[in-house]
């Protein structure tokens, strides 16, 4: 019988887990784990995000504070505020929501956060050392997607045959690494991918992260394999909104071992693994 992730209840859990670690800190070092997020404009999906966030900061004991600029900010103005909160002692963690307007550039603004502090795992510095195996700040969705596979699958993932389909930086290519320090086998097909679907059905792990709504159908998917979808596409059916992710999950579920919904799969882990990030750079910096 396939069993349905529920990225929700575990993130749930998780957070229940770390307002007991934040409590204990507090009341260890007299000091609270501080997150500052940023957000440039007036982008609906960012603030509902951003929103987020805070609430589930707020509920785990973390110190959450917004910092909300005009779409008409300048990168100057942005870079300035970002080097005040890199010598803040106080926050230990930084995020700058994306997208952000067209006359910033993303890279030199996610390059400006102090490595230490970048919760999201986007800077580069944390980017190597996770390449590398080294410690770092992790990528939220790709490490909740691995908390999710350990979930469905047990923590010993050694010798399976994994397969992301995609390769941002964002999501594949850390999910990729990831999945190796793991002792996975890691395939990572995209667009220009000979005979995709033949790879995909022999994975054990398929992680689908292209943005492709409903792209990936039960002829992609393994008798028994896990699927993780990180995809979220807003699509019109039936003539209402509606949320997919880039797996056809009435059609794969039939065969998965194991699989995601959207929504409530594998988004509410990216939030909780900020919140995780968050506690564990304030135990860096404060020697914790």
């Amino acid at each position: 019988m396939t069993m349905k992730i529920d990225g929700g209840a575990y993130a749930s859990n998780l957070r229940q887990q770390l307002a007991v670690d934040v409590a204990q800190l507090k009341e260890k070092t007299g000091k609270a784990p501080g997150l500052t997020v940023i957000l440039v404009g007036e982008d609906p999906a960012s603030q509902v995000y951003v929103r987020k966030k805070g609430e589930q900061a707020k509920e785990v004991g973390i110190v959450s504070t917004e910092h909300k600029l005009p779409e008409d900010t300048t990168q100057e103005t942005l870079l300035a505020l970002v080097e005040e909160m890199n010598n803040d002692d106080s926050v230990h963690g930084i995020l700058v929501q994306l997208p952000l307007p067209k006359q910033i550039d993303e890279k030199t603004v996610l390059t400006a956060i102090l490595p230490e502090k970048d919760v999201d795992g986007f800077h580069p510095v944390n980017v190597g050392r996770l390449s590398i195996g080294d410690e770092s700040l992790l990528p939220c969705t790709p490490h909740g997607s691995v908390h999710l596979i350990k979930h469905a699958l047990g923590d010993d993932l050694t010798g399976l045959n994994a397969v992301v389909v995609g390769r941002s930086n964002i999501v594949g290519k850390p999910m990729a690494a990831l999945l190796l320090q793991e002792s996975c086998t890691v395939t990572i097909v995209h667009s220009r991918t000979k005979n995709i679907e033949e790879i995909c059905s022999k994975a054990d792990i398929l992680v689908a992260a292209v943005g492709r709504p409903e792209m990936i159908n039960a002829d992609w998917v393994k008798e028994g394999a896990c699927v993780i979808d990180v995809g979220i596409n807003r699509i019109q059916r039936d003539g209402k909104n509606k949320l997919v992710g880039d797996v056809d999950y009435a059609s794969a579920f039939e065969k998965a071992g194991s699989i995601t919904p959207v929504p409530g799969g594998v988004g509410p882990m990216t939030i909780a693994m900020l919140l995780v990030n968050t506690m564990t750079a304030f135990k860096r910096l404060e020697n914790a």
